[in-house]
Order: C-alpha cells, then structure tokens, then sequence
C-alpha cells in the first residue's frame, strides 16, 4: 500500500476496530490511522485493547460527528484514504426517526464528499449494504442516496488525484443486531423467533469485509461499487445450528424485511462486470463503452437479467460450517443447544 495516512468514520465500531488492527499489523508503511467517531466511551475502551498498545504511535483518535462538515475538514487534513464506516444502521430505530438516518447516512456523506475533495484526499471507499439494493425500508433507501453520492462524487472532482468508490456486501456474521447474537440470546429463553421458514440472507466475516476494501482501495478508477462473490444462509439453518433442541416459533416478517436479499439487481446488471472475485457495478454508460472497460479490466460484461439474491445464490453455508463459523467468528466458546 502507498499510502502514508488513514483515517475511518464510525471507526470504533465493529469494522472500524478491524480495519484498524488489519492495518496495523499488516501495513507498516502506514504511517498514522485516525479514528473518527462519536462516543468517548468507546473510543477510551479501544485505546486500551492490548493488541493496539504496539502501535499506539501511530493511531490517532479524533471525536466528530460526520454531520459536522467543520469538523471533518479539521480531521482530514494531511489523510491520504478516508474509510466511510459511519452510519445510523438499525432499521426500526430509522423508521421511527427517519430524518436522523437522512442527516446521518445522507447528509452525512456529502459532507464526507465534500470534506475529502477540500483536503485533497486520494480514495474514498464508503461502506454500503445488501438493504440499498431496491430498498424496501428507510435504512436501504439512505444507504443507495449515499452510494450515488459518492459515485457521481467522481463526475465533479475536478483534476483531483480522488477517486471514490463504493463496497456493498451484506450481513456481517456475529455484528451486532444480527441473527447470531439474537439467537444465542433468545436460546436461553427456550424459543427461537423464526421470521419466515424459507428466509435467506447472505453472510460475510469481518475479515473478509475488511479484504473487500483493501480489494476497492487497489482496484477502483472511480465510481465503482464493488460486491463480493459471497454464500448466503437459510434462517432455519441458523437457528439449526445454534439451538437444534429448542422449538422454533415462527412470528413473521417484520416491516422492512424482504424474505431475500439483493446485491445486484436486474437494472444494476446492466453495468455490472465480473472481475472474478468480486462483481463491479459502474456508473451508467453505452454497451460499446462498457465492453471497452472489461476488457481492459481483463473482466467479463453479466449478462442482462442477472441478479445476485441471497435466494438463489449458488453457495449457501450448511449447518455444520455455520457452527464452526460462530465458534471463530463470535464465541469460541459457543455449543449447539
């Protein structure tokens, strides 16, 4: 990695800590890492995480929120790469204070935008979510303003080195307010809540999100969302794995809950290229145009029609991969009830 200076919004929270660690022991050259966040509390308990006390020289940590433009600009002065992290993320909690996610996800964003072009900044990667794609609730709607926001960011740059881009994956095994912990937790009262029998959704470590950005920083030109060939899983499945002994009560999809998730569109493949690994969504542009790029990116154009859905993926995690998953990635301690 070239760069000398990072820094990551919402940086105390689950992946922030992990690209922060990643960076850390991985990037020598990398020279200071700014946590930009919120709470005091959470960024006192991170100073003091043994893994991190090698490397305290080389961190930073800078209280804001990304809805004060004033402040981002003090904090990304001298940053080479800021990391978009930061995010209001609960779905109910959005659609009973819709303007407060609009502030934060939205309002928030441009000021990142706006921010990272005024201190010459080199790359922005904003983290995004499965939910943007053809949104049903408040939460995804924010998270696709976002993600146009920063993709056009890179139609007014100007002669800037910057280049933005974005990483869509969905949901983060073991993070908090997903399926796992909500599971271990209610395992103890003897039932698990079932949404719907045949819900999937797909699922990625943190680690692997932490590879995608590293995958962005490297390969974006600009105005790309990168989406990572990941499995899904069935909810039975992970109820299967946690607690086979106990009932299953099913109760129903909640509002803002799709029974499959999306990465990639139908409309969205018509811009979409398979760069192996991983899918590359671009701005819009001509046929001819498009297979011009993939060539050059040594990719292939997908075929019109296709969709990447948690549904019908090719890879779904069984019951005993799910199992040895929650053992590394949650409670190394964890047993199937």
């Amino acid at each position: 990695m070239s760069f000398r200076s990072m820094l990551v919004t919402g940086g105390t929270g689950s992946f922030g800590k992990r690209f922060l660690r990643t960076v850390l022991e991985q990037h020598p050259e990398v020279e200071r890492l700014v946590v930009f966040s919120r709470d005091e509390l959470k960024q006192f308990d991170l100073q003091h995480e043994p893994w991190l006390e090698p490397h305290s020289k080389r961190v930073r940590f800078f209280l804001g929120d990304v809805r004060d433009a004033s402040r981002l600009l003090q904090a990304f002065e001298g940053i080479d790469v800021v990391i978009h992290a930061a995010a209001l993320k609960q779905v109910p909690a959005a659609e009973y204070n819709p303007f407060e996610a609009i502030k934060t996800n939205i309002l928030g964003a441009q000021n990142v935008i706006e921010a990272a072009m005024a201190r010459d900044v080199k790359r922005v990667v904003a983290l995004s979510t499965d939910k943007a794609a053809a949104p049903v609730n408040l939460y995804g709607a924010t998270k696709l303003c976002s993600d146009k926001l920063f993709v056009a960011a890179n139609n007014f740059k100007g002669k800037r080195d910057l280049r933005l881009s974005v990483v869509r994956y969905g949901n983060v095994l073991g993070s908090r307010g997903s399926v796992v912990p909500f599971f271990l937790k209610f395992r103890e009262r003897g039932s698990l809540p079932i949404t719907h029998t045949e819900m999937t959704r797909f699922s990625i470590t943190l680690d692997e999100g932490v590879a995608l950005v590293m995958h962005a920083l490297e390969r974006a030109h600009g105005g790309e969302i990168f989406v990572p060939k990941i499995p899904s899983y069935r909810i039975t499945d992970v109820a299967e794995a946690i607690a086979p002994s106990i009932p299953h009560k099913v109760v129903g999809i909640r509002a803002g809950e799709k029974l499959h998730e999306d990465l990639i569109t139908d409309a969205d493949a018509l811009y979409t290229l398979d760069a192996g690994s991983a899918y590359q969504i671009l701005p819009a542009m001509p046929l001819e145009k498009l297979r011009e790029v993939a060539e050059e990116r040594e990719s292939t154009v997908c075929d019109p029609g296709f969709r990447f859905t948690s549904g019908t993926n090719e890879h779904f995690l069984d019951v005993p991969t799910l199992r040895s998953l929650i053992k590394r990635e949650v409670d190394p301690n964890f047993e199937p009830l």
